[in-house]
């Protein structure tokens, strides 16, 4: 029984193969109206979500099956036994989502289920987000063989972009990062996606003036929050949050950095307009980025389905 924790135990063969079936779910709904007919979806969020739980539970639905969503803070899982409680679940459905904060909380649901699971989000990977930019990718310019320029945060998104173009073998992206996150992985980790020639880091303390050079090179321009969507409003936060914008501001993706370049802009969203990203930019890339977030759908129903199959269940 294989999980989607991130992409680690996942040939690139496996996931180009998630990706065609993503594809093909979204030309033909019709086929797969019935796949899941019968198949029970958890999805637990301890982390606030609307893309997550609205691409799940749609998604579910399409394909015939059915879906019950639960906050943690209304769980049991904040009291008992998490192993029992994780066992518990998965005798009542045939698969797991869930999007939590720490990654060992993954690794431990990881280690216990008896039913597939999908990592929907933690500190450290955003796998199902990455699987949705990568269908984006596809759809618009026929591959992944494309150039493109992360500026942002080195956060979990980072992450996951950086372990698929590795594994990929396929284009290649460029890490701007000079807000570094505490997303649990070491050096070694960027270092291996270096080597294989897919990843490249640039200088982060590199201006935007320099960084213009390499944007008019670039078939995609990719950037996400500088706070996290839970601190983001959090008072407690403030004096941090006010030191990460002022570090961040002069690293916005706006129409005078995009200046020269025909590239396209991809947000994995929320967006934080006026920070990360311009009001202009957004509104000439909106498009663009709804078909990003729409294909958490497609995507997401071509993993649940595969996991489910590979099971035998």
């Amino acid at each position: 029984m294989k999980n989607m924790i991130n992409f680690s135990n996942f040939s690139k063969e496996e996931l180009r193969d998630i990706l065609e079936l993503a594809y093909d779910m979204k030309q033909t709904p019709e086929k797969y109206a019935e796949a899941l007919k019968g198949k029970k979806l958890y999805t637990l969020f301890e982390k606030t979500s609307t893309r997550t739980f609205l691409s799940f539970t749609t998604g579910m639905t399409e394909l015939g099956g059915t879906y019950y969503n639960q906050l943690w803070a209304n769980s049991n899982f904040v009291l008992g036994d998490p192993v029992s409680e994780i066992r518990y679940v998965c005798r009542n459905v045939d698969i797991i989502m869930a999007r939590l904060i720490s990654n060992e909380t993954v690794e431990l649901f990881n280690r216990n289920v008896t039913v597939p699971f999908i990592n929907g989000c933690d500190s450290t990977y955003h796998p199902c987000q990455i699987l949705a930019d990568a269908l984006t990718l596809k759809e618009h310019f026929g591959s992944c063989k494309v150039k493109l320029l992360y500026i942002g945060a080195k956060n979990n998104v980072f992450n996951s972009l950086v372990e698929f173009f590795a594994k990929m073998e396929e284009g290649t992206i460029y890490g701007l990062t000079p807000l570094v996150n505490d997303t649990a992985v070491d050096a070694e980790f960027y270092e291996k996606a270096k080597a294989t020639g897919h990843y490249v880091e640039l200088d982060p303390s590199m201006s935007m003036e320099e960084a213009k050079h390499y944007a008019a090179e670039m078939d995609v321009l990719y950037t996400d929050t500088w706070v996290d969507m839970e601190f983001f409003n959090n008072p407690d936060y403030k004096e941090q949050k006010e030191e990460t914008l002022a570090k961040m501001m002069p690293y916005q993706i706006n129409k005078a950095f995009l200046e020269g370049s025909k590239a396209k802009v991809m947000h994995d969203m929320p967006m934080h307009v006026g920070f990360e990203i311009s009001q202009d930019v957004v509104d000439e890339h909106l498009d663009f980025i709804l078909d990003q977030a729409e294909n958490r759908r497609h995507a997401e129903k071509a993993v649940m389905l595969t996991l489910l199959k590979e099971r035998g269940a």
